[in-house]
């Protein structure tokens, strides 16, 4: 069941989840974090219902935050779901900040957030801050999410996310490159290859494509180029050595065949994954990602 609370504040919402969570004979003791989601109205459904399948993994309190500046007033009206209503997330608070309050996200959401447990915060639109470990949330997460694909211009929003690094930020954009990464790895893993060049095809603006071309160029210290396509996502890596090509092709966003000289080919799952199973892959580590940092702080 789902509890409406109007015209309330984040202390009342904080003492309503507690009497629920007392109702129902629920603990907090099986939550592992705080995830706060600063989302707006086009997006926060999809975002906290991925985020509440992600908790399946990782039980947590998830607040997801509204702002609605539009609204005459000030005024915070939240839905309150406890327990197995939730999946198995434990606990889900969708708040509205209307008015005046949707400048003060912060001051709502620190009276809800778990003690002595992590905090992850998370921008799953075009509004992340330039800096998220500066902002008023993000000063309390010790990992921060946001999501390069959602931007308007995918490959600027990169450049203000390395311009705005912090040691704990993370990028959607990296997260749907694992699967890409551990083929590639099979590829090099067995022995040095002599690595002339790299070649990548995708979707115009991927911003996935563009860490990709930033690590594999990196890694292999050898020049990396994207040729800008209809997609779907990332279809083709090719690393151009001295014994022949080695491609991954993906053409339909599920299967990839791989291609190596002297052996056949072989396919290889790799779908596009759903937003759930990436924060439920973000939400696996709470250290910061060094890989990452190099690689979108390289250009």
């Amino acid at each position: 069941m789902t509890l409406r609370i109007e015209d309330t504040s984040g202390g009342a919402v904080a003492t309503a989840i507690a009497s629920e969570r007392r109702r129902l004979g629920a603990s907090t003791s099986g939550m592992v974090m705080t995830l706060l989601v600063l989302a707006d109205e086009d997006c926060q459904a999809d975002a906290t219902q991925a985020a509440v399948a992600a908790a399946r993994l990782h039980p947590m309190r998830i607040i997801t935050l509204i702002p609605r500046p539009d609204f005459k007033g000030t005024r915070l009206d939240a839905e309150i779901t406890v327990g197995s209503d939730t999946g198995g997330a434990g606990e889900v608070a969708v708040l509205r900040l209307r008015g005046l309050l949707a400048e003060h996200a912060n001051s709502v959401a620190v009276p809800l957030l778990l003690a002595d447990t992590p905090v992850v915060a998370y921008w799953p639109s075009d509004n992340a801050p330039n800096v998220p470990a500066d902002s008023a949330l993000g000063r309390h997460a010790q990992r921060r999410i946001t999501d390069a694909a959602a931007s308007r211009d995918p490959l600027a929003e990169l450049k203000r996310r390395a311009a705005g690094y912090q040691p704990g930020d993370t990028d959607l954009a990296w997260t749907r490159l694992t699967p890409w990464r551990s083929v590639l790895a099979t590829i090099l893993d067995p022995g040095p290859l002599d690595v002339q060049s790299v070649a990548i095809e995708a979707e115009g603006h991927n911003p996935s494509a563009e860490l990709l071309r930033r690590w594999l160029g990196t890694a292999l210290s050898c020049p990396a180029a994207i040729t800008w396509g209809d997609g779907p996502g990332i279809t083709s890596v090719t690393l151009h050595t001295t014994s022949g090509d080695y491609r991954v092709d993906r053409p339909d966003g599920r299967v990839a065949m791989l291609k190596r000289p002297g052996a056949p080919d072989a396919s290889v799952a790799l779908p596009r994954r759903d937003l759930s199973a990436l924060l439920a892959e973000e939400l696996r580590r709470l250290d910061p990602d060094e890989v990452y940092e190099r690689t979108v702080t390289t250009q």
